[in-house]
């Protein structure tokens, strides 16, 4: 490894990141195929075309393509599936070296690519870009390994710990932050992060509390363009939810409700019949079980799950062990109240945080760190 293979290898993972909302259910891939130090071809994988990042750079490259160098942010697959084997269209290619990021998480594939291309006389170098590769295809390799998401928490607090500020004159425990035209806890930068976060999901998922106190849309607005509509997903036990809700009212084959409730009631028949799914599942002490809705959203082929919630969800959430990862966005403010916490789960035990960045978005401090690790867990 050198420095033009960490340069070229930051190119690929700038193309993978273009597969964001593109490339779901497969993982986000990105090549550069480099010959005599200029770039000759290069392309991601986009799951309606097919063709995974290795074939696109390849096609692009042509003949160019013989003695070249190979960037890929993803072990090459050396098995058959939508698609025939890269490996094999690499060594056709007369590519001489592979630099991957990066071993498949797919138990199927997981180091077969890089022994083909060895077998073959191909000088294989790995591991060039791999945080950042691994950060790309969290979700894959979660859903690969168990077949349910990886789940991301994100909350927007106050620097004491608060997901909303008191209300204006006013003793109700929350604000109308987080509705259009309102006064917000965090940035403007942050909540273009948040949306960037939601593109890169293929799930939101959030409680009845969150919608019947915000009356929240839980919408992708980064403009970017996305291959399936981001899955809005409710866990109302009761099924509280309002037909006149602002979520019901834009729903378009988008938004799907657990609930413990009967599925034969008015209410029921109502908001299926304005296109909403609703799905029954077990309840415990009056909560949905968390894991069921996870392995459900899996069958459904969704890799990641952003959670943005209340307390109560949030605490469950994180006593339950489905949370992967924190994204905890602290703006600059003070509530001055212990009005609406950011977790409510007594006697929780959490194992230690691992891999903890910092960054800032505006004024904002965004913390991110891993309770799970979905390469290994």
């Amino acid at each position: 490894m050198n420095e033009h293979d960490i340069r070229f290898m930051e190119h690929a993972l700038a193309l993978a990141r273009k597969g964001g909302g593109l490339a779901s259910p497969n993982p986000t891939v990105g090549c550069v195929i480099v010959n005599d130090g200029q770039i000759v071809g290069e392309g991601f994988h986009q799951y309606d075309w097919r063709d995974h990042a290795e074939i696109v750079a390849l096609k692009s490259a042509k003949e160019r393509a013989r003695g070249a160098t190979l960037y890929v942010t993803l072990e090459p697959c050396s098995r058959t599936g939508r698609t025939g084997p890269c490996t094999e269209a690499i060594i056709s290619a007369g590519v001489q070296r592979v630099v991957a990021a990066i071993e498949d998480p797919n138990p199927l594939n997981a180091s077969r690519g890089f022994e083909r291309l060895g077998l073959a006389g191909i000088e294989v170098v790995k591991d060039v870009g791999e945080d950042e590769a691994r950060r790309l295809n969290e979700g894959f390799a979660c859903w690969i390994r168990t077949k349910k998401p990886f789940v991301t928490l994100k909350s927007a607090l106050t620097l004491d710990g608060q997901l909303a500020l008191p209300r204006a004159g006013k003793k109700g425990p929350r604000t109308t932050v987080k509705r259009e035209g309102h006064d917000w806890i965090t940035s403007e930068e942050s909540r273009a992060e948040v949306h960037r976060m939601r593109h890169a999901s293929d799930a939101l998922l959030t409680g009845i509390g969150t919608i019947l106190a915000d009356d929240a849309l839980l919408t992708d607005r980064s403009g970017l363009q996305r291959r399936r509509r981001l899955l809005r997903v409710v866990l109302d036990s009761k099924l509280r939810l309002s037909p006149k809700s602002r979520i019901v009212e834009t729903a378009d084959d988008d938004l799907l409700v657990f609930t413990a409730a009967s599925l034969k009631s008015a209410k029921t028949r109502r908001l299926q019949n304005a296109g909403i799914e609703i799905v029954q599942v077990k309840a415990k002490a009056g909560r949905i079980d968390l894991r069921a809705v996870l392995a459900e959203l899996g069958r459904r082929e969704i890799l990641s799950v952003l959670l943005e919630a209340g307390p109560t969800l949030n605490g469950t959430a994180l006593a339950a062990g489905i949370v992967h990862k924190l994204f905890l966005f602290y703006a600059p403010k003070i509530a001055g109240a212990d009005r609406v916490p950011f977790a409510l789960a007594p006697n929780m035990a959490l194992t230690p945080l691992r891999s903890i960045r910092t960054q800032g978005f505006g004024p904002d401090i965004a913390f991110e760190a891993y309770l799970r690790d979905p390469f290994r867990d």
